[in-house]
């Protein structure tokens, strides 16, 4: 099991501790309803540290982006962050994952924990170009800042204004004293924040002046429970749930980030698959009565045939309601249509709705 460079911390801040992708990994601290109603009212901390992250230079670095990503990475300038997937040569997803350009010919990758070695192998095995790839994985710490308070919240502790720094933009500099460091508008949670890649040596100094700077806005450490009711009430998908080796991004609703402006790996397939319309897609549902729908629980129309499962469920923190994402035939996909979740021996009538769950 590996560890993070802060595992020790979580571990003397009480948090429960669980195997995730290898890591070992504070699933919650003082409970994932109170951490949740943290990040979407106030500011919380992740550590998110066993995410991978590979360095691709060089002259032909865009030209092998290109080649295994879905979205058109030409698109980025100095400073932007562009999220895409990396299809396989069946009409799946080997990943989803972030990518950086760093400077001219210098680019992150930032990747799943669970995928990091499969990924570097899926890339390496496309890099007939003739990229230098670096895994720098084992080296990095990354921390993600969430909630509406962020900027207010961690502006003390860095020279840049990070009010200035737009969705989906980054910049490179000094953090909780340190330099060099990535603040990065992203994350995973809906209610906005920044993702901090530092070295592994500079984290607990970054966790540190983080808290610190935090404390008059109740920061409070997250876990990765109430990591995934925030992305679920924001219907962003989770590898190995909701896509995977099977679904294509098509299948998912991720068209926008489909760009066929350029081949890349297995793009005619899709591009034929998005124009005859793909014969399932990813729905997002809310349960009708009380109940909690759970990944794997079947999807069942009026009259009680299987016609999907569920990918992702959970009971909604902010909306109080069972809510879940499901691949079914697109006679189902339809805005107020009615399907049945199969929760053991009741069928629970449920309604697909438009996402997100969540409405700041």
């Amino acid at each position: 099991m590996n560890n993070t460079a802060l595992t020790e911390t979580h571990i003397a801040l009480g948090a429960k501790m669980v195997p995730f992708a290898g890591y070992n990994m504070p699933v919650q601290y003082e409970g994932v309803n109170l951490e949740h109603e943290t990040v979407r009212n106030s500011v919380g901390v992740f550590d998110v540290s066993h995410m991978g992250e590979f360095l691709v230079e060089g002259e032909h670095a865009l030209a092998l982006i290109q080649k295994v990503s879905s979205n058109d990475a030409s698109k980025l300038t100095i400073g932007k962050a562009q999220y895409s997937c990396l299809p396989n040569d069946d009409g799946g997803i080997v990943d989803d994952l972030i990518i950086y350009k760093i400077k001219e010919e210098t680019y992150l990758l930032v990747v799943n924990a669970s995928n990091i070695e499969k990924d570097w192998n899926w890339i390496q095995s496309k890099n007939d170009v003739g990229a230098t790839m670096r895994n720098l994985s084992d080296d990095y710490s990354l921390l993600a800042i969430q909630g509406p308070k962020a900027i207010e919240a961690m502006q003390s502790i860095t020279s840049h204004d990070l009010a200035a720094i737009k969705f989906y933009n980054f910049v490179v500099g000094d953090f909780a004293g340190i330099e060099n460091v990535i603040i990065s508008a992203t994350g995973y949670t809906g209610s906005g924040g920044f993702e901090i890649y530092c070295k592994n040596s500079e984290a607990q100094q970054v966790w540190d002046k983080v808290f610190e700077a935090g404390a008059e806005y109740g920061i409070k450490p997250i876990g990765l429970a109430a990591r995934d009711t925030l992305r679920l009430e924001m219907g962003y998908c989770l590898y190995g749930n909701d896509i995977d080796d099977t679904t294509s991004p098509i299948e998912a609703g991720l068209g926008w980030i489909t760009k066929f402006t350029k081949d890349f790996t297995n793009s005619e397939a899709l591009k034929a698959q998005k124009e005859e319309g793909p014969k399932r897609k990813l729905i997002a549902f809310e349960l009708d009565e009380r109940g909690i729908p759970r990944q794997g629980y079947d999807i069942v129309d009026e009259i009680g045939n299987k016609i999907g499962n569920v990918t992702s469920g959970t009971m909604s923190p902010s909306i109080g309601k069972g809510i879940g994402l499901g691949y079914v035939p697109t006679d189902f996909i339809a805005v107020d249509s009615k399907i049945n979740i199969q929760i053991r021996k009741k069928a629970v009538p449920a309604t697909v709705v438009k996402l997100p769950f969540y409405k700041s």
